[in-house]
């Protein structure tokens, strides 16, 4: 009995720690949020280009995830690139999702910035330099994830592969919302 106490009162302090907060995420334009459907967009449709190269990058203790993503992008002069992969473990974490169905779209930040957890994995795509990038993480009571946020520091290694595009790829309109 006492054992059961003893786990629901450290369950109950690892929750408070985490915390939630939601945003409207309005196009620049709220006439793009309004508009319907164009028959000059596609449903669907493909890109087709190579890897030029992979990177295999490494991440030491306490090194924000997010921040070491925009470092190398920069240093390694990464324009265009699929995120493949991500294994390893945080101290804390901050990541995004989807909370409405309904345009404008609306985000909800999910924060906590001391409950460890495993990174199961990682994907996601650089696209002009910029980071879009998801992550799947994991505890002893739950499966969750998200858009990377700033705000997930790395616990006891991790590891991102990125398969950097050759020049001449046009990723411009993957994640461009109002391109519909």
């Amino acid at each position: 009995m006492k054992a059961g106490l003893l786990l629901l009162l450290l369950a109950a302090a690892a929750l408070a720690q985490e915390s939630r907060r939601e945003i409207v995420n309005a196009a620049p334009n709220p006439a793009d949020d309004a508009k319907g459907l164009s028959d000059k967009v596609p449903d669907v449709y493909a890109i087709s280009t190579e890897f030029a190269r992979v990177l295999i990058l490494r991440f030491k203790y306490d090194t924000d995830l997010l921040a070491g993503l925009e470092k190398m992008v920069k240093l390694e002069h990464i324009q265009n690139a699929v995120i493949l992969a991500g294994a390893g473990s945080v101290r804390g974490y901050q990541v995004h999702q989807v909370s409405n169905r309904t345009l404008p779209s609306k985000n909800m930040f999910v924060k906590n910035p001391t409950a460890p957890a495993d990174l199961i994995g990682m994907n996601g795509y650089i696209m002009d330099g910029r980071i879009h990038a998801h992550i799947t993480l994991a505890n002893p009571e739950k499966v969750f994830g998200g858009h990377l946020e700033p705000g997930t520091p790395v616990f006891t290694f991790a590891i991102v592969t990125i398969g950097v595009l050759k020049d001449g790829a046009d990723l411009s309109h993957l994640d461009e919302k109002s391109y519909r």
